[in-house]
């Protein structure tokens, strides 16, 4: 079952509407039409008590003037483009930088901050489409952008991300949700498996420095369940750079889930399968409970999870890395499933 509401309208007097995608064990995904956001996930805990498990806003103002990417769909290019520059084909392009002036952060946040196109397709199913024109935010090519967004019996959500260009570009997206499987406090107990042996170290400007590091022996092993708070705080020169985990993981080849989080409280279980090599952990490093979110509660540090599915940061300007690079006229297709489940 699908139910549209109004959420209000941008400040620039864009209507923006949430779509609610109920199943038959009434979870439930609510989904904005302003940057194509998860907005809010309602599931079981162990006990059958219901929680929306994603840190976020309940009002449009909050999306436009204090967040940090909550829910949204993230491209053209998701992560970081070093120096807000990248060359195709002998042809630089100089892309927005919108992080300390230095970096391409999530394509300048153009997807993050359009009012989408939505159509429902069935009854557990909503598309969501985007038109972004030839030189927005510096990037070649005019990309009509697709999302679908559905809701299935077993507490699956698919995202579905579909992209063409009239241009040779560079096309990666990811979806930031901010995960907190208790629906309360912070996640530092939460148990996290990624299925990766390796991560891409960064700079002081988070970008990979190319080298593709083993996770044995360092804090970023979490190729066996840990909680998020057990090396967050190690003597780690990675973990001092990004406050805490801020970092592409390089997913090994598996059929399996690409990551695994279990909230022992409530018993929520996440599993993220993804056909994309790499996923982003963020662990809210730089919240600090000065923006307030849902239910007038301040988003502290470590207030929710991401596991952003993506290419490798920074990826145009490093071609040893897996490349997303895309001709004009070829389809960008990529796959990302959340399924919650309790034990």
């Amino acid at each position: 079952m699908i139910v549209k509401n109004s959420f209000g309208a941008t400040a620039d007097g864009r209507n923006v509407d949430c779509y609610t995608i109920k199943n038959s064990n009434e979870t439930a995904v609510d989904i904005l039409t302003y940057g194509a956001t998860v907005n809010s996930i309602y599931v079981a805990d162990k006990n059958g008590v219901f929680a929306d498990v994603l840190v976020g806003f309940d009002s449009i103002d909050g999306h436009e003037n204090h967040s940090d990417y909550e829910g949204m769909t993230v491209g053209r290019y998701a992560n970081r483009i070093a120096n807000g520059k990248f060359s195709i084909d002998g042809i630089e392009y100089n892309v927005e930088k919108n992080e300390k002036g230095i970096t391409c952060l999530h394509g300048g946040a153009e997807l993050s901050n359009a009012v989408w196109n939505a159509i429902i397709i069935d009854d557990n199913s909503i598309e969501m489409s985007y038109t972004s024109p030839d030189g927005a935010m510096g990037f070649p090519g005019k990309v009509d952008f697709k999302v679908t967004f559905t809701l299935h019996e077993d507490d699956a959500l698919k995202i579905n991300y579909f992209a063409v260009s009239d241009k040779k570009t560079v096309i990666n997206m990811t979806n930031h949700a901010y995960f907190n499987l208790a629906g309360k406090g912070d996640v530092l107990a939460h148990e996290l498996m990624i299925n990766a042996d390796a991560y891409t170290p960064i700079d002081g400007n988070s970008i990979p420095t190319g080298e593709i590091r083993k996770v044995e022996g360092t804090p970023f092993d979490f190729r066996q369940f840990k909680a998020i708070g057990k090396d967050i705080g190690a003597d780690d020169e990675q973990i001092a750079i990004g406050k805490g985990y801020d970092h592409n993981f390089c997913l090994n080849d598996s059929d399996g889930p690409a990551a695994v989080a279990y909230d022992p409280e409530s018993g929520r279980m996440l599993e993220v399968y993804t056909d994309l090599c790499g996923v982003q952990l963020y662990t809210g490093n730089f919240l600090d409970g000065t923006i307030i979110g849902k239910q007038g509660k301040p988003l502290i540090q470590h207030a929710g999870f991401c596991l952003e599915t993506q290419y490798y940061p920074n990826t145009p300007n490093m071609p040893e890395f897996p490349q997303c690079t895309v001709e004009a006229g070829e389809k960008f297709k990529s796959c990302t499933v959340f399924k919650f489940s309790v034990k």
